[in-house]
């Protein structure tokens, strides 16, 4: 039995039983824990969580998002996923264009005001659907300032110009594979005012040993219960893509968190997750027929044998 996922419900429960109540941006409150680490081995299968469902098809499509260097939600939209839509919601509602009813604090009155959800969920659907209709609108509301994409893409030189990071770190996986510097950096200090969200995933790090390749994230910011199970098969994701483009085996997924955390309004379902004994971990299965990053689609990744449990619900913290 290959269960890749039991570093992550033994954080997750050391961090319940062992973690330091905080206070934080949202007004939700935590329970953290500041530095820990996971280790994944991709060579035996892919660290998608059987615990509860995760869907797959949005970590997908928001990784070939950054991977294309975009940062407007307008094709994430295109393909069904929703997860940044509150970020662009918010620069939406605190425009001087936005004429709608109050959506102060939508995050936090949207969970316990029933009568505001109803017309919170009116005004995001309205919006959303804009988005995909008016390309003027979309490209002023759906843009979300230099994350992760823009970042990773096109850093932006003082000298003027721009550097692909990714496309630096392929080059040196294939010339320099003993290079100490294979390292993506989304967090840029002078864009972080300017950001939807500053980056979470701060900065990662290639390696290679005995023909494989390995990659170490560290996460500044862990929401545990919702965002770091996406991180993890997100970044497995980015090494399995990297990897079959440089042509080496699968190595290990790191993953170093700097505060880890569990929102006090996510206990209740952390704790149904850790009541749920785990399934084997399914593979991960890229197209053969296709080795360069940028030419792989939505259809052209997919995980097998993914047995999980069902879906937890929980209030994302704005």
């Amino acid at each position: 039995m290959t269960v890749l996922e039991q570093p992550y419900l033994d954080l997750l429960k050391n961090i319940m039983e062992t973690g330091h109540d905080k206070t934080d941006r949202t007004g939700t409150g935590t329970r953290s824990r500041f530095g820990a680490q996971m280790r994944f081995d991709l060579s035996q299968g892919f660290p998608l969580l059987t615990t509860k469902k995760v869907p797959f098809g949005l970590i997908k499509s928001e990784l070939l998002w950054f991977l294309k260097g975009d940062t407007n939600i307008k094709f994430l939209l295109e393909h069904k996923n929703h997860i940044w839509d509150e970020w662009a919601f918010k620069n939406w509602v605190n425009s001087s264009e936005y004429q709608g009813p109050d959506m102060t604090d939508f995050g936090l009155r949207s969970q316990k005001d029933p009568d505001f959800k109803k017309l919170y969920d009116e005004q995001m659907k309205l919006f959303t659907e804009r988005i995909l209709a008016d390309e003027a609108f979309a490209k002023k509301f759906g843009n979300l300032g230099d994350v992760y994409g823009a970042q990773w893409r096109h850093w932006q030189k003082r000298s003027g110009g721009s550097i692909d990071q990714i496309q630096d770190v392929l080059n040196q996986l294939q010339t320099h594979p003993d290079s100490r510097r294979m390292i993506v950096s989304a967090w840029n200090p002078e864009d972080v005012p300017t950001s939807a969200l500053p980056p979470c995933h701060t900065l990662f790090q290639f390696y290679v040993a005995d023909n494989k390749l390995s990659l170490q994230l560290y996460q500044r910011s862990g929401d545990m219960f919702l965002g770091v199970p996406f991180n993890i098969a997100s970044y497995s994701l980015l090494l399995s893509l990297v990897a079959r483009q440089t042509g080496y085996e699968v190595g290990e997924f790191v993953h170093t968190l700097g505060d880890a955390h569990i929102y006090k309004n996510h206990f209740d379902q952390v704790k149904q997750q850790l009541a749920r004994a785990p399934y084997d971990s399914p593979k991960l299965w890229l197209n053969p027929e296709k080795k360069n990053i940028a030419d792989f689609e939505m259809e052209d990744i997919k995980v097998l044998d993914y047995k999980h449990h069902s879906v937890i619900k929980a209030p994302v913290a704005v």
